[in-house]
């Protein structure tokens, strides 16, 4: 187990290594430039090139990469010029409120999900799996932003029970204050993971329920009902544990569109203002931060796909 974790950690720095040299190079190749968007579009040569020389921006793109790793590796993630302040500082009050959003949304669709899952598998090939598909395959098709448009259309316009806007505060308690306003972006943002949970629920239950233990239990006598929840259960939410981890990219990039249609206070949002505004250090600060999270995501459902199947040793 040491070792897994000393490679899994030694291949995270890696990897988070190259997502950011990725990033910074696409970033450095956009038009225009972070000089000519913090001081506008009639600011002199001059101006522009002593706010280059200032921020290292006159130097070659290699020479400003190894800068930033520098200040990285000592806790500098740079400072945005938008906000006018550090981007550790905006991460740190942004974050929070984001991976509320997330987890919430995770809980929703697995909640949902786990049992229609089984519910298909168990019903395969009949009316109620037949329905439960077309759903999931609505949920594959339809982009996160008009999900959230046509909840908002719904329910907050045509029948106004919920308000379009997500709750505005500067922490996760003023989030959690407004828990009206939570619900359309929470149900957006799990719609879609609903759609692939669901899949991957119905096929790994299709899957164990022609092993051998299912049929010793039921040669045995054992009530169906105790087959599923004592049996079948464990050993089918193990692919599921493994797409918790994988599908955290996918997640996050939705709770960019998210944030952004629900006007949501957090990470997402913060990203989609500075890459209006082209703000570098902000948008390499969430890059790093996505990336990090996809990383421990990933490890921690491998440590939970052992607990789950004690079969799997890592090692």
């Amino acid at each position: 187990m040491a070792s897994f974790l000393v490679r899994r950690l030694a291949q995270a720095v890696v990897v988070t290594v190259g997502v950011t040299l990725i990033v910074f190079v696409l970033i450095h190749l956009l038009p225009g430039g972070p000089a000519r968007a913090i001081l506008g579009p009639r600011a002199t040569p001059a101006a522009i090139a002593h706010f280059n020389a200032v921020n290292d921006y006159n130097r070659s793109i290699p020479v400003q990469y190894a800068l930033y790793l520098w200040r990285l590796v000592h806790g500098n993630l740079g400072y945005s010029y938008h906000y006018n302040a550090t981007v550790a500082a905006l991460l740190a009050s942004n974050v929070p409120k984001s991976a509320l959003l997330v987890g919430l949304a995770y809980a929703l669709a697995l909640v949902v999900a786990v049992p229609l899952g089984i519910y298909q598998a168990i019903r395969r090939n009949k009316a109620g799996d037949y329905v439960v598909t077309v759903f999931s395959f609505v949920g594959y098709a339809m982009p996160t932003f008009w999900v959230g448009m046509l909840l908002i259309l719904g329910f907050a316009i045509t029948w106004p029970f919920l308000p379009s806007e997500a709750p505005q505060g500067s922490s996760v308690g003023a989030i959690l204050s407004q828990p009206q306003g939570l619900v359309l972006p929470v149900v957006t943002l799990a719609f879609v993971n609903f759609a692939m949970f669901s899949r991957f629920m119905r096929s790994s239950t299709i899957e164990n329920l022609v092993q051998d233990y299912v049929r010793t239990a039921r040669a045995k006598g054992v009530p169906p009902s105790r087959i599923l929840l004592r049996h079948l259960l464990r050993n089918a939410l193990s692919p599921i544990i493994s797409m918790i981890g994988l599908s955290l990219p996918v997640v996050l990039s939705g709770a960019v569109v998210t944030e952004t249609v629900f006007n949501y206070p957090g990470m997402g949002l913060l990203f989609w203002t500075a890459a209006l505004k082209q703000d570098y250090p902000l948008m390499m600060g969430f890059t790093i931060v996505t990336a990090v999270a996809t990383v421990v995501g990933s490890l921690v459902a491998d440590l939970l796909y052992a607990v789950v199947d004690p079969r799997v040793r890592l090692g």
